[in-house]
Formats: structure tokens, C-alpha cells, sequence
């Protein structure tokens, strides 16, 4: 049997001074990055995805979810 993976605290609890969870400052941060690789387009998010991955390990539909809190779509 596959042990589960460990949670750590500070990917679950929003940061006091902004409200951002790791993962989610992981997003912003890529995605700023990102949009400098990508002067005047839009970044795909499939690249997006990946820098995330490079920082931190999350699922697709979590990125997804994020993404879609962070644009304010549901």
C-alpha cells in the first residue's frame, strides 16, 4: 500500500499578512515571473502550470481551482 503523502501546515493555512496560502504565493509568484518571459501576452497555462511544479507539488485540478479563486470566476 502507497503511504499518504505528508500535508505540510503552511500549505493549508493562509499567511496572516496577506491571506495567500504556499501554494497560492507560488502561483502569483510564477505567474509574474512568467508574464516577463511574455511581455504584452498572455502566458499559457500550461507553462504556468509547470513553473508551479518547479516550486511546488500540486494537482492539476489545484492549480486549477487556484486559478480560477485568483480570477474571480467560478
Amino acid at each position: 500500500m502507497t503511504p499518504m503523502p505528508r500535508i505540510a501546515l503552511e500549505d493549508l493555512i493562509p499567511n496572516l499578512r496577506d491571506g495567500l496560502t504556499r501554494k497560492e504565493r507560488a502561483v502569483l509568484y510564477c505567474l509574474q515571473q512568467a508574464q516577463q518571459d511574455f511581455p504584452g501576452r498572455n502566458v499559457p497555462a500550461i507553462t504556468l502550470y509547470g513553473r508551479v511544479l518547479e516550486k511546488v507539488d500540486m494537482s492539476q485540478a489545484e492549480f486549477q481551482s487556484i486559478l480560477t479563486r485568483m480570477v474571480g470566476k467560478i
